[in-house]
């Protein structure tokens, strides 16, 4: 039974692929019944799809992987505070939960720009939380962006 903190690490390792990769270190995986299901890394420039984000590979290989786009009873762990696209797929696919590190100031959907998750008129509410592995990931994100300039 994989554990939060577990969980979080797995992320963090698929945002430190995306690094190597060249893409912006952001990572997501997708727990379901206890175990890791799918995993997900930014994939933005390699993929040519500007929807390639982490939270979105993570979801289309967890859908596979369970053959239901709808992920009930799943848990998605992400690096950074989910985009306005990555919380309205999150909502479409039915997740229960949502666990990200590392707020987003500049495009964080989740309460830090927008509040896309939870809001009233929606048809699904799911749990949120956040700042599992936040330092972790705030370094990431801090030292790719230092390399770049």
């Amino acid at each position: 039974m994989i554990q939060d903190r577990d969980a979080m690490e797995l992320a963090l390792a698929e945002a430190r692929l995306a690094a190597e990769g060249g893409e912006v270190p952001i990572g997501a995986v997708v727990v379901h019944g206890g175990e890791m299901i799918a995993s997900g890394q930014n994939r933005v420039l390699r993929d040519v799809d500007p929807t390639a984000h982490a939270e979105i590979v993570a979801l289309r290989a967890a859908a596979a992987a369970l053959a239901n786009y709808r992920l009930a009873d799943c848990t998605l762990y992400v690096t950074l505070e989910p985009c306005a696209m990555c919380a309205g797929a999150m909502i479409h696919a039915r997740i229960d939960r949502m666990v990200f590190a590392a707020p987003d100031p500049k495009a964080g959907a989740c309460g830090s720009v927008l509040s896309v998750l939870n809001h009233p008129q929606l048809n699904h509410q799911m749990q949120v939380e956040q700042g599992i592995g936040a330092e972790e990931s705030a370094e990431l994100l801090r030292g790719f962006f230092r390399e770049r300039r």
